[in-house]
């Protein structure tokens, strides 16, 4: 391994200690006598200053010659300079050139050059070494650590379901086709029917930080059409408020964890983590009471659109709540695997987050009579789903779950502007590389 230590470990105190550091040429600058240098790594940016009459010419000679974006190795004498960023700086003794940079650069890693999304995203790498962007992904990080520890604590066994499928997850015909050798195959909507098949096993809480894919011809700033989630099932529950126990402790769990790792990296993005309080739950008809006293008039069973559910968002934020859930929609509207709640109803909920749709579960079906009736009841053929029913014909337990669709949430919480920014490589309607 190459001798260095981060940017952000050099503190003043160090003065006079010989360091190695290694990154990326941000900036290079002459003045009189003195050239200096912005050398970037992950932990931020340090200043590599060269008097001319201090360090060999063969140092200046070849630090003249960098070219912006090269990646080097400096080894020197870190020296406390109040102006410098960081209050520090580094006089070179020696620097070692690992790789040349191309030039011009197609974009300005630094930012100070904007550039429009499809453009970032042509040039992705050189994007994502903006300090702005690399935050995105570090919260990201944090995220998915806390959800992994914090189910793990709870008694959650990680699983992964298979991404190639031989029907559809959920119905309907947003599908990806895949040949797979003399048989058309799908990518997987979601892993529905696989987490609800090992509730049947014993494994009574599993979750999976799952892929989806899903062929929608959509273009607006809130779809991919390769998305991340967190899918979670547990059994033995009494019904949905279960359920959403788990999904208020699991985004309680996140939000502690990106609040303790990623201080630095909100300030930078300017992001403010919503209350981390009890969440309320309000039921679908309470909702459209709601929007009716606020002049939004929507019909039983309708489905919110996106207009309604911002304004409901409105509504509740003036209440002081950026999340909280709405519960027991009509039955009409869910997969055929929602367990009813009557007549009409389900026992189905939604975590709503500023005014957008982030979490969707309910409790499940799990006698295979009423399954079979409501694979009917929504048209499709039960003929499809055999693997999937044999399993609620040797004993299921009662059960419920969720999905968490991360690059949503991650938008929603750090403010960003298109979904595919919370996404490293994002796939969309027109977009298959790089």
């Amino acid at each position: 391994m190459i001798e260095r230590i981060y940017s952000d470990r050099l503190k003043p105190e160090m003065h006079g200690s010989r360091v190695s550091i290694a990154g990326w040429v941000q900036e290079k600058r002459k003045l009189g006598g003195l050239l200096f240098l912005l050398l970037r790594d992950r932990g931020g940016v340090v200043q590599v200053t060269l008097p001319k009459k201090q360090v060999s010419q063969e140092v200046f000679e070849t630090a003249k010659k960098l070219s912006r974006e090269s990646v080097v190795v400096v080894r020197g004498v870190l020296q406390a300079v109040e102006k410098a960023p960081g209050g520090v700086e580094v006089v070179p003794e020696s620097i070692e050139v690992l790789s040349s940079s191309a030039s011009p650069l197609p974009l300005d890693p630094t930012g100070r050059v904007p550039a429009n999304l499809d453009t970032r995203l042509d040039h992705r790498v050189l994007d994502l070494r903006k300090p702005q962007v690399a935050a995105i992904f570090r919260v990201r990080s944090a995220l998915l650590h806390a959800a992994r520890s914090h189910l793990l604590g709870e008694g959650f066994i990680e699983v992964h379901t298979p991404r190639i499928i031989s029907t559809a997850s959920e119905g309907g015909t947003e599908l990806f086709p895949v040949s797979y050798f003399e048989r058309e195959a799908f990518l997987a909507q979601s892993p529905q029917l696989y987490k609800q098949m090992l509730m049947a096993t014993g494994f009574d809480r599993v979750f999976e930080i799952a892929t989806y894919f899903r062929a929608e011809e959509h273009d607006t700033i809130w779809h991919l059409n390769e998305l991340t989630a967190i899918d979670c099932e547990l059994s033995f529950i009494s019904d949905h408020e279960d359920v959403m126990d788990v999904t208020e402790g699991l985004v309680h769990a996140m939000l502690r964890g990106i609040e303790e790792e990623c201080q630095k990296e909100l300030e930078l993005l300017g992001a403010e983590l919503p209350e981390a309080g009890k969440i309320p739950r309000i039921s679908y008809e309470e909702a459209l009471e709601m929007l009716e006293e606020h002049g939004f008039s929507l019909s039983f069973g309708e489905d919110m659109s996106t207009e309604a559910e911002k304004r409901l968002g409105e509504i509740m934020g003036e209440q002081g709540y950026e999340l909280y859930f709405i519960k027991d929609f009509p039955l009409e509207a869910k997969p055929f695997y929602t367990m009813p709640g009557g007549d009409k109803l389900s026992r189905s909920f939604d975590l709503e987050f500023r005014g957008r749709e982030v979490v969707s579960g309910s409790q499940r079906i799990h006698t295979h009579e009423l399954l079979v009736e409501r694979i009917k009841a929504c048209g499709l053929r039960v003929e499809n789903f055999q693997n999937y029913l044999e399993a609620f014909r040797y004993g299921m337990p009662p059960h419920g779950g969720f999905g968490m669709g991360i690059e949503r949430f991650l938008m929603l919480l750090l403010g960003l502007s298109n979904i595919r920014e919370a996404a490293l490589f994002p796939r969309d309607r027109f977009r298959l590389q790089p």
